[in-house]
């Protein structure tokens, strides 16, 4: 059990900790199309961490999702000491409200692929996200969330909302 949690913590982390030092007014790469709502500098801390980070002992997380597809995020836990995960991501509209399906492509600090959903509440100031993944390759035998059956859907919603991640927009 304990080596399935390590596993989940580094493909939560490696996908819910995406974010850094862009304002969703940057330019990049994606000029033709319209910017996704995830795009932006993102903050997670106190009641906010999802249950199963905190118990893994990470009280913090500052993400950055930018408009070329690229993430950084930042974990800090009790002692504060720091891990940084960097990757790509790519992520689409679902039919289902304003839930968004997301793939993490991380690259370091080891490389990694998690799947999940995300939505951002643009009617708050600041915006808010709710975000939820799982590592699906190297496989841990997780399965991810999806927009139908909804935020704290993971592993077929046997973790309820152990996995969910709320994050405030940082501007």
């Amino acid at each position: 059990m304990k080596r399935y949690l390590n596993w989940l913590l580094v493909a939560v982390l490696s996908s819910a900790f995406i974010m850094s030092a862009c304002s969703k007014s940057d330019s990049g790469t994606n000029n033709d199309k319209e910017q996704l709502p995830i795009v932006g500098s993102w903050l997670s801390e106190g009641q906010n961490v999802a249950p199963l980070l905190l118990g893994l002992g990470i009280v913090k997380i500052e993400a950055q999702f930018n408009d070329d597809n690229t993430y950084t995020v930042v974990s800090y836990d009790t002692s504060n000491a720091m891990v940084t995960y960097e990757g790509t991501y790519t992520a689409e509209k679902s039919d289902v409200d304003n839930i968004y399906n997301i793939t993490i492509n991380q690259s370091k600090p080891t490389a990694l692929t998690s799947v999940g959903i995300f939505m951002v509440d643009e009617t708050k100031d600041p915006r808010e996200m709710t975000y939820e993944i799982v590592q699906t390759q190297p496989d841990i035998g997780a399965t991810p969330p999806t927009p139908k059956d909804g935020f704290g859907s993971t592993n077929g919603g046997a973790l309820g909302t152990w996995n969910v991640q709320k994050y405030v927009e940082v501007k």
